[in-house]
């Protein structure tokens, strides 16, 4: 066996693969890549939890332009001012974005990230088990198209970046009056049902593509069933055609 071989399988074995790639064979240099093709200068990452996402842009991406993230969850939104306090192009919301706007409850995980205005089905807790709910907390909503306009202007390249566990329908119909201004859009699809009522992978992609969206990417979110191995959520983005 060659040395080239030998070492990658004990990377393997300690949980690390190291391998040639280009803008076109990974993932996060395939949207570094579509960030700088279409010239976005404006991202809004709706559902930020604690700005891992835009944490992501910055630090292994290299985006420096304008972020604008959401994010309802009190504890979660203390977390993410934190880390966007000294960033001059971050700025942060304590609101959640949907196809109303009100005062509306959602259901608290365990673990934050999975936290949803959806019931959680039972694929999902078994794929998770820190993922199930503990609570619920009342949160402000709005419509992105009743905002739009504050943040952002119709000269911005707009990226809409969507990861609200299941909610992603609702988001995008309170964007309904903007759409046009948003030239590309990433969001979480799920491809076996985890949250109750969500669209699935092939229902949001014919909905993005009745509305003027050509899917151009995807990437696996890292969600995954660890007794099967079978590949849960993806991440897909869409570019206005």
């Amino acid at each position: 066996m060659s040395l080239k071989k030998t070492l990658k399988k004990l990377l393997w074995r300690a949980g690390f693969d190291i391998k040639k790639f280009t803008p076109t064979t990974h993932a996060l240099a395939r949207r570094k890549h579509i960030l700088d093709y279409y010239q976005i200068d404006t991202v809004l990452d709706v559902g930020a939890n604690t700005g891992q996402w835009a944490t992501e842009l910055r630090h292994d991406l290299g985006y420096q332009r304008r972020i604008i993230s959401f994010e309802p969850l009190s504890t979660a939104y203390a977390l993410l001012s934190k880390n966007a306090e000294h960033d001059q192009n971050w700025d942060v919301f304590p609101f959640g974005l949907g196809n109303v706007s009100e005062f509306l409850e959602i259901n608290v995980a365990a673990n934050s990230q999975s936290s949803s205005m959806l019931g959680m089905l039972p694929a999902h807790v078994q794929s998770a088990p820190t993922s199930e709910y503990v609570g619920k907390e009342r949160i402000e909503v709005k419509r992105l198209d009743s905002i739009f306009h504050s943040i952002c202007s119709p000269q911005n390249r707009v990226y809409l970046k969507i990861d609200t566990q299941g909610f992603e329908e609702q988001v995008i119909d309170g964007a309904e009056g903007v759409l046009p201004l948003i030239d590309t859009i990433q969001v979480e699809l799920s491809l076996v049902p985890l949250y109750d009522g969500e669209l699935l992978i092939e229902e949001m992609c014919a909905k993005l593509r009745g509305k003027g969206y050509d899917l151009i990417a995807l990437e696996e979110s890292g969600f995954s069933d660890e007794t099967t191995g079978h590949l849960l959520q993806v991440d897909a983005i869409f570019h206005r055609s």
